[in-house]
């Protein structure tokens, strides 16, 4: 699993600071760092509208189409995904859960049914079958590339979602390095503000915060 931060809107926090005192018609407050003070108010007090205004983009790698499908039901955010229809899929990459990675049966299973789909794949390939029709072979377990675009309160939302225990381990995984890559660039925004007052597993989320995201 891979992530790299293709681009987001400069000085992010400012902008949202300025959009927000446009409610107030108080741009004379404006200082420097009157943006460290101002969001958090915002935040607490669930006027969030205004942090729609910021957004960043994401190159993802190496994740599996399970959890891809989970990812885009996130239907505030634009994604564009590496199509089965047109990239050659014989020699497909593969996630392997960490429980199955533990046991050397089940690894063994797992990976001697893998080579069997490739193979497969290979053959109907073989005979003229198109890639369209082959994909119908392709496990969730397939790796796939995806770009993902979403504004500030969005990715707000899909880290309070996903950065849970009651989420799955690989998209608990992926948006972990999302959310530190974020804290990097708008720490005020994608502090614990906003999870502390609207999330309803902060203390796991303050945890995980502590130990992977300000580290």
């Amino acid at each position: 699993m891979r992530i790299t931060l293709l681009q987001y809107t400069p000085d992010p926090e400012k902008l949202i600071e300025y959009s927000a005192r446009v409610c107030y018609l108080s741009h004379e407050k404006i200082t420097p760092t009157s943006h460290e003070k101002f969001l958090p108010g915002l935040l607490k007090n669930g006027h969030l509208s205004v942090f729609e205004h910021a957004s960043a983009s994401f190159f993802i790698e190496g994740i599996s189409r399970a959890c891809s499908h989970q990812l885009v039901r996130h239907r505030l955010a634009s994604f564009s995904q590496q199509s089965q229809r047109y990239v050659e899929e014989s020699g497909f990459a593969y996630v392997t859960p960490p429980e199955i990675a533990s046991s050397p049966e089940s690894k063994k299973i797992y990976e001697e049914t893998m080579s069997s789909i490739r193979q497969a794949y290979q053959k109907l390939v073989a005979l003229g079958i198109k890639r369209e029709d082959a994909r119908f072979l392709l496990p969730n377990a397939t790796e796939t590339t995806l770009s993902m675009s979403a504004n500030f309160r969005e990715w707000l939302h899909v880290i309070d979602m996903r950065v849970s225990p009651h989420a799955q381990w690989e998209i608990r995984e992926l948006l972990t390095l999302i959310w530190k890559e974020l804290y990097a660039i708008a720490p005020v925004v994608f502090g614990l503000t906003y999870f502390e007052n609207w999330s309803k597993d902060y203390e796991y989320k303050r945890e995980v915060f502590s130990r992977h995201i300000q580290a």
